[in-house]
């Protein structure tokens, strides 16, 4: 049996916790319901994004890990990647959440960014 919790409660409670600390929260892709893999795109009033997911360690854990970081000279490139990621994988969740050090909403510490 799968000790994850379904990935569309993970998403609500995110959602709400960013909107309870006074940030700004919002679905980009919905993927699926139970199992599907989250995406987490952390910004600071709509700038410096950043991308996180979840990489398999060596360990079986799956710890957060930045995947991306927006070049703020090319923003077109950071998007491309989201709008690539979203069609590779249907059952991909991509959520933002806006707000600074947005990172400790998935436990991560504050990040230098």
């Amino acid at each position: 049996m799968d000790s994850r919790l379904a990935a569309h409660l993970e998403v609500a409670g995110l959602l709400r916790a960013v909107n309870q600390a006074g940030g700004f929260a919002c679905v980009l892709q919905k993927g699926e319901h139970e199992a599907g893999t989250i995406l987490v795109v952390c910004a600071e009033k709509g700038a410096t994004r950043r991308v996180f997911e979840r990489m398999p360690q060596l360990d079986g854990r799956r710890n957060w890990t930045l995947s991306r970081s927006e070049d703020t000279e090319n923003t077109r490139n950071f998007d491309d990647y989201l709008e690539r990621r979203g069609a590779q994988d249907p059952e991909l969740w991509i959520i933002e959440l806006d707000i600074a050090n947005g990172e400790r909403f998935i436990g991560l510490a504050e990040f230098p960014g």
